[in-house]
Formats: structure tokens, sequence, C-alpha cells
């Protein structure tokens, strides 16, 4: 299937009552709540125009310029949550694609987009406000055990995409590295191999943050 965006979602930040997590009634303040954006968009190396993160301390910033989700996955949680209505951006993701997922997909990887070049730079790793979101307690906890995280952007080169556009890989230079595998080491699914780990360690276009807790997985 040919790669290219589905959706594009921008979101602002927003206040909301907490019903599941913390202080129930206290309220919490997030961008989770992407809308889709129906026209062509200006990509920067900070992130995607219009859109904003309220805990700037864990989202946003240049390795975590853009969130990605597989469109695919939206069946499978239609299935597993029938009682809940999931749209592109449903997942706080900026992009909705297809014909890519975290199996496929590798740190590092480049892909051309419109006249945008952008760079795999680590998994997503699903928080609580997944469930808060949606009023589902179990929802967090799925995205982890089933690896259907997404994964991040950073910009290389910045311009304009628009739902429709392509998604053309140019450089592939981690092909062992797929998100699927970072999602496993993790979350424990697979053994801590010290060469893989050697091999996160020093590679350049994995994220800092990724980069820096490697250590603690060692010891895990």
């Amino acid at each position: 299937m040919k790669a290219q965006i589905i959706s594009i979602q921008v979101g602002q930040i927003q206040s909301y009552v907490m019903h599941r997590y913390g202080d129930v009634g206290k309220t919490w303040s997030t961008a989770f709540y992407k809308q889709p954006v129906n026209r062509p968009v200006i990509v920067e190396r900070s992130g995607i125009e219009g859109d904003a993160q309220a805990d700037r301390k864990h989202h946003g910033g240049v390795d975590k310029a853009v969130l990605v989700y597989a469109q695919e996955h939206y069946r499978a949680w239609a299935a597993e949550y029938p009682h809940l209505s999931f749209s592109p951006g449903g997942f706080g993701e900026n992009l909705t694609v297809a014909g890519l997922n975290e199996e496929t997909v590798c740190v590092g990887d480049v892909y051309r987009i419109g006249n945008v070049l952008v760079e795999v730079s680590q998994p997503r790793t699903p928080c609580w406000k997944i469930s808060e979101r949606w009023q589902a307690p179990s929802l967090t906890d799925s995205v982890r055990k089933t690896g259907r995280t997404g994964w991040y952007l950073r910009v290389r080169a910045p311009g304009v995409i628009a739902a429709g556009d392509a998604l053309e890989l140019v450089d592939r230079v981690h092909p062992d590295l797929s998100i699927s595998l970072l999602n496993d080491l993790l979350f424990g699914r697979v053994p801590k191999s010290k060469a893989v780990l050697d091999v996160l360690q020093s590679c350049p276009a994995l994220a800092d943050g990724w980069r820096s807790g490697i250590p603690e997985l060692r010891m895990k």
C-alpha cells in the first residue's frame, strides 16, 4: 500500500475536568484533542503551525515535533472498544497515515512529504491522557500491550504538507531498529540484548530523551 497522509490534525491548549486519574474533579490542561485541518499546513522544525503542547517537559521539542499514527489501528480499536467513536486524531496524533505502522517504520528513516523532509526519532510512550481522553481506564495499557503507540518525527527540512501527500522513504540507515522493536524493549517483551542497546546508545537519530534512558533499560 502506498504510504500517504490520510488526515492532518492540530490542537490548542484547553482545560478539562479530570474524571479518572489523579484528583477527580481537578482541572487539567492539554492539547491532546486534535482537530482535522482541511488545507495545506506549514511544518517547521518545532512542529506543525497551529499545534501546541501543554506539557512541554514530555511533549514537543525538535525530537518530538510531529506525532504520527497508523490509520489501520483505528479498525482494531473500533472492534475492541465498540462503544467509543474513534476517528483520526483520536490518539493525539498530528498525522494519520496509511501504508506505515510500527513494524515497518525504523528509527532514522527519512521521508519526503511534499517539500518537507522528516526523520523518525522515537516511539510515542503512551501516558494516562489517552485513557482520560476517552474515559476508558484500560486504553493506555492496551496501547502499550498492542504496540499501537505511534511514533515521532523531527523536521530536517521545513515546508508545506497536505492530506493526500505521499510519504516517500529516501533513506534507511537502521533497518533493524523498528519502532516495534523499541516498544518491545521498553515494555519488556523481548530480551534486552547488549548488542542492540549498544547500537541504540550510539544511534544519532534516536531522540536524546530515549538514549538517556538506555542505562536504566540495561539494569532492568
